[in-house]
């Protein structure tokens, strides 16, 4: 099996903790160069010390605030004048604030609009040229399995992940005549900060302990158990890996079979 990305370089949004991460750790375990982007310098460059060298990698790092499009425009704008192809591009950003649909203010569903769809499209309109010309590329977006079964309590989130993973599948269809995939993964689940601001606000909402709110989570999983995060990493990077060159436009739960639809 052809896992080597030795020679690519991947950009990973949302890389200092959690899904983001991992996704980049295990990418840059393949071989890959790995340039990481967030809106925390301080906490890039710890994150960029942490990864892979063993295959001569050179990592980096982009500051760029995905609340801001304009600041996202600038940072891939400035990066693209370095003249450097990148191949694989993982979209990740943090989900919005949860709340039911009917009390969600207008500004919550732009905000998560721009972070969430519109600063991909900026980073893949940069980017897809240069796949384009490698005649190699991979998109992997990190969204939710909430496009497959809406999550009670967090009804923009829902709304918004919807919406780019058809962006996404519209693309899939766009681009895979010219080696480039573009594909979904739906983390369930996980040991993150954002699992823990979900146990947390269901606790407050009910009034439960967050050890009975948990506890009811793991039982709806038939793994028995939460996911972590260098699971969910590894996925991502076999999306990236010229092995999964045929496998585009999908939406691919990584939630231990939580998930109920097909």
């Amino acid at each position: 099996m052809n896992l080597d990305l030795k020679g690519k370089t991947a950009i990973v949004c949302g890389s200092t903790q959690g899904l983001g991460y991992a996704s980049a750790v295990e990418i840059a375990l393949l071989g890959a160069n790995v340039i990481l982007m967030a809106r925390n310098e301080e906490k890039l460059d710890t994150a960029k010390n942490s990864l892979d060298t063993s295959k001569g990698q050179q990592h980096d790092y982009l500051v760029a605030d995905f609340s801001s499009v304009t600041n996202v425009r600038e940072a891939i704008t400035q990066f693209l004048t370095k003249k450097q192809t990148v191949h694989l591009l993982v979209n990740n950003t943090g989900g919005p604030a949860g709340g039911v649909i009917l009390e969600a203010k207008e500004e919550e569903f732009l905000q998560a609009f721009q972070a969430h769809l519109l600063c991909n499209q900026i980073l893949v309109q940069a980017l897809v040229p240069g796949m384009k010309a490698a005649n190699y590329g991979r998109i992997v977006n990190i969204i939710s399995t909430s496009v497959k079964q809406p999550i009670p309590g967090l009804g923009v989130s829902n709304t918004i992940r919807a919406a780019v993973a058809n962006w996404s599948k519209t693309l899939a269809g766009e681009l895979g005549k010219y080696g480039i995939t573009v594909n979904n993964v739906l983390p369930g689940f996980t040991q993150t900060v954002r699992a823990d601001y979900v146990i947390k606000k269901k606790a407050a909402d009910t009034g439960k302990p967050e050890a009975e709110i948990l506890a009811h989570l793991i039982n709806e999983i038939p793994a028995g158990r939460m996911g972590i995060p260098e699971e969910f990493g590894a996925v991502v990077a076999f999306l990236c890996s010229p092995a999964a060159g045929y496998i585009n436009g999908i939406n691919l739960p990584v939630d231990g079979g939580r998930t109920l639809s097909l």
